[in-house]
């Protein structure tokens, strides 16, 4: 038996899984984020660890007779937290939404040219809100007593690893923009910002043991597999594994990958290091599910009676286009200024027609990464795995089929990220002699979704429209939050 977790954004999520990839029991909690500004946005990090520990508790109690061979952890990134010589935090967790760091962030990225950054990265990544290195800087100038006083600045997943077991570690992938393509920290990077170098964990493989579950917590002694980033988890955790294979995950934001070593360099896409013969090629959306939450909150409705609104809906063309920059846009933008927009609302506009255009707008963000993630790959697929708690709606995997022009394939277990927390501990453990074995034995797919032909003219036409509107939308998003300032 083996125990993934993946740290999200919204909740914690706690699976265990026997070799066959069969979710045999399944623990999940939400906690707090607060949004302090439009600006900041925090978590607490102990919320993280307690659910964690409830969560193994449950188990335990559940199954008295069950060990564990061993668990990993992947968690969301960008999430950031400054901890003192004692592990404690010092500041709350700032959640990778936040883009207070924005000024700090251009103020790194306007040092660094695309050269520099196609030779540590592979491609001409910018330097964002969310980046470890602008929120250090941020904290070294706003916050220089808190400063002062960190030991580490470490992710969500090491946090609380630490916690478990004592052990500080690191793994490179979830280090994506502080590492370089041979797996080790940019010494010429972290030097912009004095003293940070001497303020990251060390670095582990995300296969590695990294230490053992301490005495006084459930299932004792278990072995920690280190585990890495949700992203990448999730998208291993999809099929990801193997060579050329599409994957697209939903949650608080989409996000969608290719695994292609070939690399032809393209603005706004994350090139991962490769890894167990792994070439990612991966983008994020700033709000996917958030911008379903979104919606719902603002209607009072919850995410079913949002589906059964547009299942009831006579589909017309009436339904305005939503761009879900309600945070920002990040790839293939990276633009944090960016805002809102329902566009082509007329008097004749519904709840119903506003819902439709909130799960197309976010399935058009989702086709713009999908389009840079296919030249820097230099890869296209007909089919596209997917998983995670937004592929739960029958009419939004309709929806994304019809303006992707993909077929649609569903991973059984609704959380990718705990089926590859799953495959790294399984591998890691020595249960399996490659890591694509362990996925190859756990990951199955339980429903399809064609993409209806009388549709995917009237999407492609629709997601040009996208397209030129996000492009004023950039023009105008600076002026704009002056303005709002």
């Amino acid at each position: 038996m083996f125990v993934g977790i993946d740290v999200g954004s919204t909740a914690i999520k706690l699976g265990l899984v026997d070799t066959k990839g069969k979710l045999v029991s399944y623990f999940t909690s939400p906690y707090n984020t607060d949004k302090i500004s439009e600006e900041q946005i925090e978590q607490n990090p102990n919320d993280w660890v307690n659910l964690i520990l409830k969560g193994l508790s449950e188990f335990k109690n559940t199954y008295p007779k069950y060990e564990l061979s061993a668990l990993s952890i992947c968690s969301q990134v960008n999430t950031h937290i400054f901890v003192d010589q004692y592990g404690d935090p010092l500041l709350p967790a700032i959640f990778w939404q936040d883009v207070r760091a924005k000024n700090e962030a251009k103020e790194i990225n306007d040092n660094i040219n695309d050269e520099q950054k196609i030779s540590w990265w592979g491609s001409p990544m910018p330097i964002d809100a969310s980046h470890a290195i602008s929120r250090m800087l941020w904290v070294k100038k706003n916050k220089p007593e808190i400063w002062k006083k960190t030991k580490y600045v470490m992710l969500p997943k090491d946090y609380c690893i630490f916690k478990l077991t004592g052990e500080v570690s690191s793994d490179p992938l979830s280090n994506i923009g502080l590492v370089d393509n041979n797996l080790k920290y940019i010494d010429a990077l972290l030097e912009l910002v004095p003293d940070a170098i001497n303020k990251i964990p060390p670095l582990k493989k995300i296969t590695d043991f990294v230490g053992q579950i301490k005495n006084d917590f459930p299932f004792k002694g278990t072995k920690i597999i280190n585990g890495t980033m949700d992203a990448w988890a999730g998208i291993l955790g999809t099929g990801g594994f193997e060579s050329k294979k599409n994957i697209y995950l939903s949650g608080t934001s989409e996000i969608l990958g290719i695994n292609s070593k070939e690399v032809k360099p393209t603005t706004g896409i994350i090139v991962f290091p490769e890894y167990e013969n792994i070439k990612l090629h991966a983008g994020p959306s700033q709000s996917g599910g958030a911008s379903k939450l979104w919606f719902c909150n603002l209607f009072n409705l919850t995410p079913i009676e949002m589906n059964k609104l547009i299942e009831e809906e006579n589909f017309n063309n009436t339904a305005p286009i939503f761009l879900p920059h309600l945070q920002g846009e990040r790839a293939p933008l990276w633009e944090p200024n960016l805002k809102g927009i329902f566009y082509g609302m007329t008097s004749k506009t519904n709840k119903a027609n506003l819902a439709r255009s909130v799960y197309e707008g976010v399935s058009f963000s989702a086709r713009l990464i999908l389009e840079s993630l296919e030249q820097s790959s230099g890869c296209i697929n007909k089919e596209i795995n997917c998983g995670g708690g937004g592929f739960q709606a029958d009419i939004w995997n309709q929806i994304r089929a019809n303006v992707l022009n993909k077929k649609i394939n569903r991973l059984t277990i609704k959380d990718p990220g705990i089926i590859g927390s799953v495959g790294i501990a399984a591998y890691g453990s020595g249960i399996f002699s490659s890591i694509n074995q362990a996925f190859e034995e756990i990951i199955t797919f339980d429903k399809s979704y064609e993409p209806d032909q009388s549709k995917i003219n009237y999407y492609s036409n629709l997601f040009e429209i996208f397209k030129d509107l996000t492009e004023s939308n950039i023009k105008i998003s600076e002026r704009f939050s002056k303005f709002s300032e």
